[in-house]
């Protein structure tokens, strides 16, 4: 059955190729982005999701145009690496605002028209490091972290108006977030941070570059879409990194915080 899906952050990444994977299915896609857009099966438009009158108004058009928002998928996000102490108010609020507030803003600005029909998908894209504080990306862990919480939450508020939840927890994947992360040059010159910063980042950067391909985050996507009674949590990472998660489960913080520091090298 062809949905009306929205999808943020999809001009690249796990958004494009879930916004690909939709429309090619027969769904009816909007794929906002922070830039001019065009595809011939994806309906771009350029909206800054951290702009709550630019988002109520595309989410406006959406609902003029075709009458209904089935599925909202909060994809757009963005990273910011260096130690927490040094990172600047300006670094702290662009993580915070970009990959939570606008998770926040999409979701705020869809649930009436969910809760109207009674119906709807929303699926949030977390990551591991919403699940353990990652050394060095403590903002971007934080981000996520609130992520969870909050669709957590949400699941259980609009449950009783037939609107589902989901997060999506990606393991390292080779897209296009690694080459636009933001570093901290004041960590780089520091002296006490900069050279295990370095090194911690090499390691993040050969992960990452090595990883997945975002179609098999994209299918996930597709599979819950389907799903009559989808989870609240799905994992999608190699075999490592999901065995990292369910560790998490079991260790004392103290030990996961070694085990962090080990891989990490810090």
């Amino acid at each position: 059955m062809n949905k009306v899906i929205v999808i943020t952050g999809a001009s690249s990444g796990f958004g494009m190729a879930t916004a690909k994977l939709l429309s090619s299915q027969g769904h009816t896609v909007y794929g906002l982005c922070r830039r001019p857009m065009q595809h011939d099966a994806i309906k771009y438009v350029q909206c800054d999701i951290r702009n709550r009158d630019m988002i109520a108004s595309v989410v406006g058009n959406i609902i003029e145009a075709e009458g209904h928002i089935d599925v909202l998928i909060n994809n757009a996000g963005m990273g910011i690496g260096g130690a927490i102490e040094l990172a600047t108010p300006e670094e702290i609020d662009i993580q915070i605002q970009t990959n939570f507030m606008g998770c926040v803003n999409m979701c705020q600005a869809v649930l009436p028209h969910m809760r109207q029909q009674r119906s709807g998908l929303i699926i949030n894209l977390s990551s591991i490091g919403g699940v353990m504080g990652l050394p060095y990306q403590g903002f971007y862990s934080a981000s996520k972290f609130a992520i969870e919480g909050f669709s957590e939450a949400l699941a259980a508020e609009v449950r009783r108006f037939g609107i589902k939840i989901s997060l999506v927890e990606p393991g390292d994947f080779a897209t296009g977030f690694t080459g636009s992360r933001k570093n901290s040059e004041t960590t780089m010159k520091n002296a006490d941070y900069g050279p295990v910063f370095a090194q911690s980042l090499s390691l993040i950067e050969k992960e990452e570059n090595g990883g997945l391909k975002p179609e098999k985050v994209a299918k996930k996507i597709a599979r819950i879409i389907d799903s009559r009674h989808p989870s609240l949590r799905y994992v999608v990472s190699n075999l490592e990194q999901w065995l990292s998660v369910v560790i998490k489960r079991i260790l004392t913080g103290n030990q996961m915080v070694n085990v962090l520091r080990s891989y990490y090298k810090c």
